[in-house]
């Protein structure tokens, strides 16, 4: 009989279930007094033949083949102490899997409620003379001026005024791949020519020149994705956007984004008051930030130089361990992040979260990032005013090494900042 075990057979054949208990006096097997009892031990009946005996001492037992003695096992030794093992053994392993199910189970479960909260746009399209497929990744970048998803209170608030129609304040050609990442400022008044176009109206436009930005106000997004492919001579693989409210909900929901400004920046038209030096931003700061051109010596220039440095900035506050470890500031990081960008509709979560990662080398200061080599920053041009001429011959080599995905040679980007 095995030392211990919770149900068996003694060698009498009794079966039993219970545990030993009582005194010498009214020994049995069971639980509460039920259950067998077994005779006492009565000294008198000790005889010649059946000498005396212990009913619960360790006997033989003729019970199996040939009527042969069978003694007793000798109880194990530490034979309770690696069942005790085996057993937390099994607790650690089970506790360890459904932590790692719990893990997955709410891993997937936030992938799809994240994927669910991407918006789409039809961006990007095929067209005659479209450029080849290059090298690497490209995604175009973009900030809409559009004030129509904002309250009269919200406008003063943020300080963008009630222009209508929609616009770009921001366009960023962002490639990544084996020669590393590069992040592009075109000019947003950058002098280029406009693709035919048919509107929603229904009337056709044939091509001509404009400010880049002027190309999402007349055709939107895919207007102006196929504006940048034909300027650029770059195949767009990916696109998103962000408007204006976009930007203080994703920086407020990682808690603000840390700048140093090499100086102090005061705009009446952004609402900027911020003193120079390294600082926090909150959501309205940095919508302000990224808006001024007004007061900075070189407008636009300059003013890419701060939405290049919020960027690397942001990106850098989104990727912190306590806000991608921690749940109370990932959901709301992500509500607010996923739900005020467009993608194409080719894009999804994964491209995103792969973009995010490629983004990291430029929040340490690596990467390439500069503008589109210009040759005239105040070209004007008759019913347009000021534009932005490029440098044709740096900014063909420029584009030339993004199709292909090699480092960039010294001195094409133009550096700002």
């Amino acid at each position: 009989m095995r030392s211990g075990a919770r149900h068996g057979t003694l060698a009498l054949g009794l079966s039993y279930g219970g545990t030993v208990s009582g005194n010498g006096s009214d020994r049995y097997y069971g639980s509460g007094g039920g259950g067998a009892q077994w005779p006492e031990f009565d000294p008198e009946q000790v005889t010649q033949d059946a000498p005396a005996r212990d009913p619960l001492a360790p006997s033989t037992s003729t019970y199996g083949r040939g009527g042969k003695s069978v003694k007793p096992r000798p109880p194990r030794t530490g034979g309770s102490a690696r069942a005790g093992g085996r057993r937390w053994g099994r607790i650690a392993v089970f506790t360890v899997l459904a932590l790692v199910l719990l893990f997955v189970g709410t891993g997937i479960g936030t992938w799809f409620w994240a994927s669910g909260k991407v918006t789409k746009v039809a961006a990007l399209s095929d067209y005659d003379g479209r450029p080849a497929q290059g090298a690497g990744t490209n995604w175009l970048v973009v900030g809409s001026d559009s004030r129509s998803n904002l309250t009269q209170a919200q406008k003063n608030e943020l300080h963008v005024g009630s222009d209508q129609g929609q616009r770009t304040d921001t366009i960023l050609l962002l490639h990544y791949g084996s020669s590393g990442t590069d992040l592009i400022s075109i000019p947003r008044d950058s002098y280029v020519t406009i693709p035919a176009y048919t509107d929603s109206s229904g009337k056709a436009h044939s091509a001509r020149k404009n400010k880049i930005n002027a190309a999402y106000d007349l055709g939107g997004a895919p207007l102006l994705t196929k504006t940048v492919e034909m300027a650029t001579g770059v195949r767009i693989d990916h696109y998103m956007e962000i408007g204006f409210l976009g930007v203080v909900n994703v920086v407020d929901a990682v808690g603000g984004v840390h700048l140093c400004l090499d100086a102090p920046v005061k705009d009446s038209h952004s609402g900027a008051d911020l003193p120079a030096g390294c600082q926090n931003l909150n959501g309205t700061q940095s919508l302000a930030l990224i808006r001024t051109r007004y007061s900075l010596a070189n407008s636009d220039i300059s003013r890419m130089a701060n939405q290049q440095k919020f960027v690397a900035a942001l990106a850098k506050s989104a990727m912190r361990p306590g806000v991608e470890l921690n749940p109370f500031t990932l959901y709301p990081f992500l509500n607010s992040a996923l739900g005020a960008i467009a993608v194409d509709d080719g894009s999804g979560l994964s491209d995103l979260v792969s973009m995010a990662r490629k983004v990291g080398p430029i929040t340490g200061g690596k990467g390439n990032v500069g503008t589109v080599p210009i040759k005239n920053e105040g070209y004007q041009v008759s019913g347009l005013g000021s534009t932005v001429l490029w440098d044709s011959t740096r900014a063909q080599q420029l584009f030339g090494a993004v199709n292909q995905d090699t480092a960039i040679p010294a001195g094409l980007l133009n550096r700002i900042g």
